[in-house]
């Protein structure tokens, strides 16, 4: 399928506006929604079944939530009637969840943590310090925030902004990073390690 990237002048629409030179540039961005690896999740073995659980056990209860809804419709006038309300509300929570959790392993990547390890990857344990300041320290795993309730570090996501801009460096190297508030930070890799769980 050709496509035809519009820029001013050379439009043919006959919208006067599209064509006209004052315009700035219309640029084009190549958008990959077929790449499975994009949204891929990084999850160990122990989190992707812990998350399997749960998914099976949402499954299980849908007759439950939807017998909760029907006696709750048989108690009278919907429009004034709280627990119909809330058994549908708890419903729509519930399959959210779901949908979440379906997409969620079906783009995982289920891993172990390397076991040697040179530089910042999905699957480290990072320690850094802030703005030259070897006592403002942090340690954290890098990986999906899913793996979380797996470990008592805290997680970072390869795409959070500290994630992105480490991933990749080396102990003892500095980067810097700005935040959703558009402060800059930098900071300094004291120690890589293998998450051992």
């Amino acid at each position: 399928m050709a496509r035809e990237v519009l820029t001013p002048g050379s439009a043919t629409a006959t919208d006067g506006n599209v064509g006209d030179s004052s315009y700035p540039p219309i640029e084009e961005l190549a958008v990959s929604t077929t790449d499975p690896k994009a949204h891929a999740t990084w999850l160990t073995q122990e989190a992707f079944d812990r998350l399997k659980a749960e998914l099976d056990g949402l499954i299980a209860n849908r007759t439950a939530v939807a017998a909760e809804i029907n006696e709750r419709r048989e108690e009278g006038d919907l429009k004034e009637n709280g627990g119909y309300h809330a058994a549908r509300e708890e419903q729509g929570k519930q399959e959210g969840r779901i949908r979440e959790l379906n997409e969620l392993l079906r783009t995982a990547e289920v891993h172990r943590a390397p076991d040697k390890v040179d530089k910042v990857e999905l699957g480290v344990v990072v320690s850094i310090h802030f703005d030259g300041d070897k006592d403002d320290t942090e340690t954290f795993l890098l990986g999906s925030r899913e793996i979380a309730k797996t470990t008592t570090l805290t997680v970072y996501s390869p795409e959070s902004a500290l994630g992105s801009a480490i991933t990749g460096h080396r102990t003892g190297d500095t980067v810097k990073y700005t935040t959703p508030t558009g402060a800059e930070i930098k900071v300094t890799i004291d120690k890589i390690a293998p998450f051992t769980g």
